[in-house]
């Protein structure tokens, strides 16, 4: 009892230094799970930090939602698909694109999630103000995500859309239309036809096209 009550007296700036070297999120959530002051050490934990990957971790959509909430100066957000079977669906990503951070990331990869479609996507994307990067490949996506992308991520650089085999030309042309900072788009495993590369190449002659 004594030294339980030790530790609930540490500082929860200290508290939250020795949280940032825990690197499994299940120890995060049990160290959350012991009191009110680790609760907060480990928000304040989250909150300082800008890179945050989920990759190797069975994790499901309340769990994933609830970190990305708590990580406010988050800028790259990692969940692709891992040999445990990572359970995110559309609900976790609409639950995500409320999270404080989302306007200011920078990089989103969802590799390999097939349980999203454009209607957790379109949410999230349309919250993004700042994204540079998107791998979205393996999913289910279609045309009506690309949109969505081209609205709202003006400053695009790079997206991958390897192995999505629902896109079309219609959303490729929309997206070299309205993301001037395109410069590469990885399109291997998709059914877009030879022709229609060289077109998207004609109109941005500086594209790299993987396939």
């Amino acid at each position: 009892m004594e030294l339980e009550a030790k530790i609930d007296r540490l500082p929860i700036d200290l508290l939250a230094h020795i949280f940032d070297f825990f690197s499994s999120f299940t120890d995060l959530a049990q160290a959350s799970s012991v009191c009110k002051n680790w609760k907060q050490g480990v928000k304040e934990s989250l909150a300082r930090k800008q890179n945050l990957s989920f990759a190797g971790w069975k994790m499901d959509d309340e769990s994933t939602a609830r970190l990305v909430c708590d990580a406010y100066n988050l800028k790259k957000l990692d969940i692709p698909r891992s040999c445990w079977g990572c359970q995110i669906t559309d609900s976790g990503l609409i639950n995500m694109s409320l999270a404080k951070c989302v306007g200011n990331l920078t990089s989103i990869s969802l590799w390999g999630l097939t349980g999203i479609t454009d209607e957790g996507l379109i949410q999230l994307v349309s919250r993004t103000k700042s994204l540079h990067h998107l791998n979205v490949g393996g999913t289910f996506i279609t045309d009506e995500s690309l949109f969505a992308i081209a609205r709202s991520c003006p400053d695009l650089e790079t997206i991958v859309l390897w192995s999505c085999r629902h896109v079309t030309e219609s959303g490729l042309f929309v997206l070299i239309d309205k993301c001037h900072k395109l410069k590469s788009m990885n399109l291997w495993g998709t059914r877009i036809p030879e022709d229609c590369l060289n077109k998207l190449l004609i109109l941005s002659p500086a594209l790299q096209i993987k396939v």
